[in-house]
């Protein structure tokens, strides 16, 4: 046998850009590279999708590297994308189909930090390829990647202009993809059961080759989410420069933005309620927000929850109390949940933000005169002043011996409220437990705290949600840090459970388990089973894809009836009894098969047949 290696076979393919990476006289390597990304659109080369491939794995490594955007990466990349898009044949050959999603990627990942490289794709004439495919011009998945790179080239300043040049296009198509996006994912890919019919190359850009079904089912409600959360950061790059807010500020949408919030898929953006806040920072934005009932109730709900953008919800709501214009529209809403929220603290970075609260509710009033006759928000804003100004003024001058003398009154009255709830005697533990928080100095924040879980407690077995939510709510301001006490969050996530809202009652059930989790000492963690329950009772609720199962499933119950009917109307006109039998027959086949039962039907049938050939052998035996 020859000892002698044999030489490696020198590649035969022009403008190889794999050859090209290992060169190493720099000069050389710089050229051939810009001439392979000259070349790359022209040529019909089957392995055009591994350059891709590894430019997109370079561009998510080395998005800062200087070296592809100097050489016309982003001009290779555009036309690439419109090749796909324009060129049907070529799309369909080989594996090309991948070729647009990477190209869209790559454009994204050199534009997500440095405003220099977003101006040379600009000019290399990115844009109008990505709204092609904000458009729909393939599918959701290149939408995604595409949604991603416009956001990126909308938010420079440098940059910000030529994508305004599209803006009428750009925003329809954001707003169309945010409010629609779901529902498409569901229908194309995730509620299609049988693997077979889904697009293959979703799949592989899914999961990389990794992981079956159920993967498939997770990285797709994860992209569905960052397809609409990126969709929105589109629109939010024109609503700070309060461009096209005629368009962003239509009811229909609003009031579809107070149900984008990504999911738990979601991790980092604020999502609807985000872009409705800064819609609150102009004048128009707040007019047309506080025209609708809808949205001033979800930032209410916002506001009071365990929600990490809690602070946004409540951002809003104050710019519209703030505003001459919109306070009277808002506040016989807005107070009703705000002045749970007085005796806040601090909440992320914003400091004092219950004496602000305070300060804008009792402004507002004032402002507002005798035009506010709602008797309830008049008995709250009384309270709220009793509570912030007349209790300070008289506490104030207690002394130390007073205070102590009022905490032992504090502690026999809760006694008196613990034994009475024991008794089942409920609403007297209720007035026993709003006698102790009168007497109850405010400086004694923690012992208000328990008072306020205890008589949640109460109010959630008088069935009384609301009334649970704000005593839980004013336990939870008090705790510390805020949102901290777990009783309180579980109390509250069982008060949202009974007034149906699913995605507040998950969120403090979370927070609730985070905190057991937190202050468990031993490595083995035990989670409540009654927490378990909740969780995956509202996780079912809150699912990214609920709404759009649900409609999915009432247009197959409707295609069904049609059916019945037409089957119906043609077994009337039978006269044979055989031949009506056969007609209900088939209309039980079709109920079934679209209620995925069709299996059941086929069960007996093969348990029959199989019984009666052990039977037949037995006769022969």
């Amino acid at each position: 046998m020859d000892s002698l290696k044999q030489k490696e076979q020198a590649c035969t393919r022009p403008f190889c850009f794999f050859c090209t990476m290992k060169e190493p006289d720099s000069f050389k390597r710089r050229a051939g590279i810009s001439a392979c990304f000259k070349e790359l659109p022209l040529g019909e080369d089957q392995g055009n999708v591994l350059v891709l491939s590894s430019l997109w794995q370079i561009a998510m490594t080395h998005p800062d590297d200087p070296e592809f955007p100097s050489l016309g990466i982003f001009e290779c990349m555009a036309k690439l994308i419109f090749k796909g898009i324009n060129n049907k044949c070529w799309l369909q050959t080989d594996q090309n189909i991948y070729i647009p999603y990477y190209a869209a990627h790559v454009i994204g990942s050199y534009t997500m930090n440095k405003a220099e490289f977003a101006e040379k794709a600009v000019a290399s004439g990115v844009i109008p390829p990505l709204l092609d495919l904000l458009r729909g011009k393939m599918s959701w998945v290149e939408q995604r990647v595409a949604a991603r790179a416009l956001g990126h080239l909308a938010s420079y300043e440098r940059t910000s202009e030529a994508v305004a040049q599209y803006e009428e296009e750009v925003v329809r198509s954001a707003m169309k993809v945010a409010s629609t996006c779901l529902h498409v994912v569901y229908v194309s890919f995730v509620g299609v059961k049988d693997k077979r019919k889904r697009q293959k190359y979703h799949c592989d850009l899914l999961t990389r080759g990794v992981g079956g079904l159920e993967m498939e089912i997770c990285k797709a409600e994860e992209w569905a989410s960052q397809l609409q959360c990126w969709s929105l950061n589109i629109l939010n790059c024109f609503a700070c420069k309060e461009k096209s807010l005629n368009l962003i500020c239509k009811q229909h949408f609003l009031k579809q933005l107070c149900g984008m919030w990504g999911g738990l898929a979601n991790r980092s953006s604020p999502a609807g309620v985000g872009l409705i806040r800064i819609l609150c920072y102009s004048k128009y934005g707040r007019k047309k927000i506080s025209e609708s009932r809808e949205v001033i109730e979800s930032l209410c709900n916002i506001s009071r929850s365990s929600d990490d953008w809690q602070y946004m919800g409540i951002d809003c709501l104050l710019l519209l109390l703030n505003d001459p214009d919109t306070r009277y529209k808002v506040i016989d809403i807005a107070a009703l949940f705000l002045v749970d929220l007085v005796e806040l603290r601090s909440l992320g970075d914003r400091s004092n933000l219950g004496e602000t609260i305070t300060k804008a509710l009792l402004l507002a009033n004032y402002k507002q005169g005798k035009l506010n006759k709602n008797r309830k928000i008049e008995k709250n804003l009384e309270e709220l002043w009793n509570l912030k100004v007349e209790r300070r003024k008289r506490e104030r001058g207690l002394c130390q011996e007073k205070i102590e003398k009022r905490m032992v009154l504090v502690d026999i009255t809760k006694q008196e409220a613990n034994h009475m709830f024991c008794l089942g005697e409920i609403e007297e533990a209720i007035v026993k437990y709003s006698e102790a928080l009168e007497l109850c100095p405010l400086g004694l924040r923690k012992e208000r705290m328990v008072l306020y879980s205890n008589r949640a407690q109460c109010q959630l077995l008088m069935r009384d949600s609301d009334a649970a939510i704000r005593d839980s709510t004013r336990a939870l301001c008090l705790s510390t840090p805020v949102n901290s006490h777990s009783k309180s969050l579980w109390r509250r996530s069982q008060a949202y459970d009974m007034k149906g809202l699913a995605k507040e009652s998950l969120m403090d059930c979370l927070a609730f388990i985070n905190g057991c989790i937190k202050s468990e000492s031993s490595r083995r963690v035990k989670i409540p089973h009654y927490a378990a329950r909740m969780i995956s009772k509202q996780m079912e609720a809150t699912w990214l894809f609920a709404t759009a199962r649900s409609t999915m499933a009432t247009r197959q119950d409707f295609q069904v009836m049609k059916q019945v009917q037409e089957l119906e109307g043609k077994g009337n006109l039978c006269e044979s009894g055989d031949d009506k039998q056969d007609y209900r027959d088939e209309i039980t086949r079709v109920m079934m098969e679209k209620k995925g039962l069709s299996t059941i039907l086929e069960e007996p049938l093969i348990v029959k047949e199989e019984s009666g050939r052990k039977m037949e052998r037995t006769r022969r035996v």
